[in-house]
């Protein structure tokens, strides 16, 4: 079954399981018609949903449509998404194309709400495309993995802010006050990669990934980047023959120490190429966070735990 008639299928499920919960509503809808209860916010990426509950606090009540491990570059929308987006008066994207599904099931669900690009303001990489990957994306305009850069993070939740403050007026002090917090700790974590990655020499900071999402976090703390398995911005990619031994070559020529695995993606490939070579392959619960946060409950289940531990991995495994 093609995509579009997946989402078809998906749409109209959706509308009937809403048409048939209609007079009742959600319990965030009812508490909010009495006056009381949290904003109901639906936010696409677990990055974005962990901004949305360190701004938003007891004030929100947060949805998130992409589960943690979830590839959100190729994902497809539920029934379940339809009917959480139909019943939110907010919905948070992560922006730069990354929700390519969004805009078709904010329509399908009838959504009226407000809409917060949190990548507004940001300074956007150029992406690129790859001649010789196939099925990448034509026309990659821009990188948008930005959150890999804790000062675009810092862009993104005042976006959020902003956007929670002129949804619910009445709790715009208490939304201020948490951004001016959680962005405290955004400094924080920029400074702590900062100084780990001064302790590494610069000829030691080369970075072998499973697919190209870590352009802001190289640029950031002057890494080089070597390449990736996936030669693309995207996940949908693949590496040809002669892709992969030029990397191999190249590994071998920079002096990488290491290819890293991504939480998101299978480790296969990136391990066949750190054997061929003959360098570590950095997987299994030393995984980086590419695309997604850990488990719920986990320290990598937050944006914050996530980059400490990706910052704690690379330096590691490249400090050799």
């Amino acid at each position: 079954m093609d995509r579009q008639r997946i989402f078809r299928a998906a749409a109209t499920a959706a509308a009937l399981t809403v048409i048939a919960g209609c007079g009742s509503g959600t319990p965030d809808e009812g508490g909010a018609a009495a006056g009381g209860a949290a904003l109901a916010v639906v936010a696409t990426t677990p990055e974005v949903a962990d901004f949305v509950r360190n701004v938003g606090g007891a004030d929100v009540a947060v949805t998130q449509i992409i589960k943690p491990n979830v590839d959100p570059h190729d994902y497809e929308p539920t029934p379940a998404d339809l009917q959480a987006i139909a019943s939110a008066k907010v919905v948070v994207k992560s922006g730069v194309g990354l929700e390519e599904w969004l805009d078709r099931t904010i329509e399908s669900a009838g959504f009226r709400g407000a809409v917060v690009d949190s990548s507004r303001g940001v300074t956007l990489r150029e992406g690129h495309e790859d001649e010789g990957a196939a099925g990448g994306h034509e026309g990659e305009d821009h990188d948008p993995h930005i959150w890999h850069d804790p000062r675009n993070a810092k862009i993104m939740v005042a976006n959020i802010e902003a956007g929670l403050a002129a949804a619910e007026p009445g709790k715009a002090a208490a939304f201020q006050a948490n951004l001016a917090r959680y962005t405290a700790e955004l400094d924080r974590l920029d400074a702590d990669n900062e100084a780990a990655f001064a302790r590494l020499p610069k000829d030691a900071r080369k970075l072998v990934t499973n697919h190209d999402a870590f352009g802001y976090y190289v640029q950031r703390y002057g890494l080089e980047f070597v390449g990736s398995v996936i030669p693309s911005l995207d996940t949908s990619a693949e590496l040809s023959g002669k892709q992969l031994t030029d990397l191999v070559a190249k590994i071998k020529a920079t002096g990488a120490k290491a290819v890293f695995a991504e939480s998101s993606l299978p480790p296969k490939t990136a391990e066949a190429l750190a054997r061929q070579a003959g360098v570590e392959v950095v997987a299994g619960e030393d995984a980086l966070f590419g695309d997604s946060l850990g488990e719920p409950g986990t320290p990598e289940g937050t944006y914050l735990g996530a980059e400490r531990h990706n910052t704690q991995v690379i330096v590691t495994a490249l400090a050799g």
